[in-house]
């Protein structure tokens, strides 16, 4: 039997057991990171929205133009992403649009946008080596590539399967320098390239150029996934309303014979 004290005990306030120092949420009042969300709105880009989400402070200028560079700069690859390609079935078959967006998203992993996430902690945790052991940007870059060589793997950031050179990778560089976001991580990734290229012919791709640019921004190597992701989300939904808008549904992609 419900008695009356079991009642009260059922609809008294209760702490939640969720912290957050992001957003506060109150009757009638938004206030993140500090900020008023009204406040927000139509005051700020959506490069320094994510900024100060991510760091707890408004990005400078030239902080907030190197990150929507960055963004822009992950905004498609055609159809060759497995991860589009993913998407584009999946809205074929006929699933609602955010169930393809999640099936792209779920189709990144270690050899399809992982390649930042490595690069980052590679370069991060080479460049607090270096400092550690008072090494130079050339020794630094030569001791990672003995050790990814040792394990016989490629180095991520490096090398892509349509280009020779990376036409993203290149203009990133230029937009760094000309941000004042060209720092020990970027230089570190320029030295090994340098070195890829005169043995290889290999050049820095965007996970490379990203990775350090991100880097030298002060973000740790675990956001690298997340911020591609977010660059990444408009195309794929770019590709899920073409396949429903102009495709046929449930295309077939081969006919018996081919398999």
């Amino acid at each position: 039997m419900i008695t009356e004290e079991v009642l009260r005990g059922m609809f008294k306030p209760r702490q939640s057991p969720w912290k957050t120092s992001i957003t506060k949420v109150e009757p009638n009042r938004l206030t993140t990171r500090g900020h008023l969300q009204e406040d927000l709105i139509g005051n700020i880009s959506f490069p320094e929205m994510i900024y100060l989400l991510i760091k707890g402070d408004m990005p400078s200028e030239n902080q907030k133009k190197m990150l929507e560079s960055v963004l822009v700069s992950f905004c498609d690859h055609g159809i060759t992403p497995p991860s589009t390609q993913a998407a584009r079935l999946m809205a074929s078959a006929g699933s609602p649009v955010n169930a393809c967006i999640a099936g792209g998203i779920l189709a990144f992993g270690q050899n399809h946008a992982g390649a930042i996430e490595i690069a980052m902690k590679t370069l991060q945790e080479s460049v607090k080596l270096s400092k550690m052991c008072n090494r130079t940007v050339n020794e630094t870059a030569e001791s990672i590539m003995t050790d990814f060589r040792s394990i016989g793997k490629k180095i991520p950031g490096y090398g892509h399967r349509y280009h020779t050179e990376d036409p993203r990778a290149k203009k990133l560089i230029k937009l760094a320098e000309k941000y004042g976001c060209y720092g020990k991580h970027l230089k570190l990734a320029v030295k090994i390239e340098e070195i890829l290229f005169d043995n290889k012919g290999i050049k820095m791709n965007i996970d490379g150029a990203n990775a350090a640019i991100l880097s030298d921004m002060g973000l740790n190597w675990r956001f690298g996934p997340g911020i591609f992701i977010i660059g990444r989300v408009p195309g794929i939904l770019a590709h899920v309303t073409e396949e429903m808008e102009i495709e046929t549904p449930f295309r077939k992609m081969m006919e018996l014979d081919e398999f």
